[in-house]
């Protein structure tokens, strides 16, 4: 006879999928940093020797039970921290070899892999957190929303400002009518530079010539993954300056977007843009620009007004309003909105005056208990944490990188200067530039697809 005992498996999946629930008591969790053993996550981690282990540290309160990482010389600290874990090098053998021993995923990979990692937990019943970008392509981002949501697993993208006391009263001051209809905002930061003289990762730049002898900590294959394959260069494409690189990252703005736009998103309530349009220094096949500006425009929603958001890199932000005081810095990473009756900057009203006059706003949203807190509540059958794939993450994600088709060099050819690209939403395609669509998506090299 068979046994019908749900086993531990089992019963997170129906955890996981119970919509009975909205906030774990504090007395299962078993209070702050206490959760009892019987309860915890068994936790898998992909891509730890940087952002990755970061994420590990805050999920402690967790069982930490296998890692995998391409570069085990990398990843060392974070192996040595968690001495009992299992440890890999090819995520796919992994999931294969401890599919019962897990019950969550983090990702922590370069861009092009967050695709890949996470399409195959989810497939396999895991709860995700990924690192932002969710995705590598637009394409990828729609797919994983609609996998996390079929599949019934919890998930959230790393923007950990979504759970801020900032963006709440951000969203609770515009709601409250504090500048009026905003129709106008301004979101730039100094990525790639460093404030003028340095780098986070170069950009603007072409592939090397000649190629280096693969370190033995190293598996080249599995870094590149989907990517084409391309001969190894030390210190060019790995650690972290793969972001630069069109065949792995996603640029300036797929690493700080996700933040700085999130705000954005939900004050605004916004959805898929009508446009999107970019001018940008020179661009090349292989890297992102030095400075770009992307400007997208969002249709009116309800009562709330069309918007247009610009975004700026490299450096680059628009001029200096005339409210903001002397004595107040205009900063190299910033976000102003622009409203009908005033204006926010840095998350107050334009001039400071005005801010202390208006004090706060009367509070409409529920506070988090922590970005990593949000997640793990989720996967135990509370509440969807609060940047999960299908509700926010994925129109998000889709949103951002389209501004980087916008940045393509074959669509900064002299025929397409000075397009728009134009959004069908209903059709998922750019409506005017067909050339554009086949960059929603990739080539993925073979044994990699989705």
């Amino acid at each position: 006879m068979k046994d019908k005992r749900l086993s531990r498996r089992d019963f997170m999946g129906a955890a996981a999928a119970i919509g009975a629930f909205t906030v774990v008591p504090r007395h299962v969790l078993g209070g702050a940093n206490n959760t009892p053993p019987s309860e915890k996550l068994r936790i898998a981690g992909v891509g730890i020797g940087g952002q990755g282990g970061g994420d590990l540290r805050q999920m402690e309160s967790e069982n930490i039970v296998a890692l995998c990482d391409v570069d085990w010389q990398k990843a060392a600290g974070t192996f040595r921290r968690y001495p009992d874990a299992k440890k890999y090098r090819d995520f796919r053998e992994m999931l294969d070899k401890e599919d019962k021993n897990i019950d969550a995923v983090v990702v922590g990979t370069p861009d092009h892999m967050h695709a890949p990692v996470s399409m195959a937990a989810i497939k396999r019943g895991k709860h995700v957190y990924c690192e932002k970008p969710l995705t590598h392509t637009v394409l990828e981002a729609k797919m994983l929303a609609k996998a996390a949501r079929e599949a019934k697993v919890a998930t959230q993208m790393g923007n950990q400002g979504q759970a801020s006391e900032e963006t709440r009263l951000l969203c609770e001051t515009i709601w409250d009518g504090a500048i009026g209809q905003v129709r106008e905002v301004h979101i730039w930061t100094d990525r790639p530079l460093n404030g003028t003289n340095k780098w986070y990762w170069p950009q603007g730049v072409d592939r090397p010539q000649g190629e280096d002898p693969i370190p033995e900590t190293l598996s080249w294959d599995l870094l590149l993954g989907p990517a084409p394959m391309r001969p190894y260069v030390r210190g060019v494409y790995h650690p972290f300056v793969w972001r630069g690189w069109w065949d792995f990252g996603t640029g300036a703005l797929g690493d700080i977007g996700c933040h700085s736009i999130d705000p954005v998103f939900r004050a605004l309530k916004l959805g898929y843009p009508t446009s999107v349009e970019a001018c940008c220094t020179l661009v090349n096949d292989e890297t992102y620009p030095v400075a770009s500006r992307v400007t997208y425009e969002f249709p009116a929603r309800g009562d709330l007004a069309p918007v247009t958001l610009h975004w700026y890199d490299g450096g680059m932000k628009p001029p200096r309003p005339k409210e903001l005081e002397g004595g107040r810095r205009w900063d190299t990473n910033g976000a102003l909105y622009i409203g009908d009756k005033g204006k926010i900057y840095g998350g107050r009203l334009l001039p400071e005056s005005r801010q202390k006059d208006y004090g706060k706003p009367p509070q409409k949203l529920e506070r988090s208990p922590g970005h990593y807190v949000e997640w793990i509540q989720a996967c135990k059958g509370g509440k969807p944490a609060g940047s999960n794939f299908p509700d926010h993450a994925g129109l998000l994600a889709q949103v951002v990188l389209m501004g980087n088709i916008a940045l393509r060099p074959e669509l900064k050819q002299e025929k397409y200067l000075g397009t728009k690209l134009l959004w069908d939403a209903d059709k998922f395609e750019f409506s005017n530039v067909p050339e554009a669509n086949k960059y929603l998506t990739k080539n993925y090299r073979e044994g990699w697809a989705l």
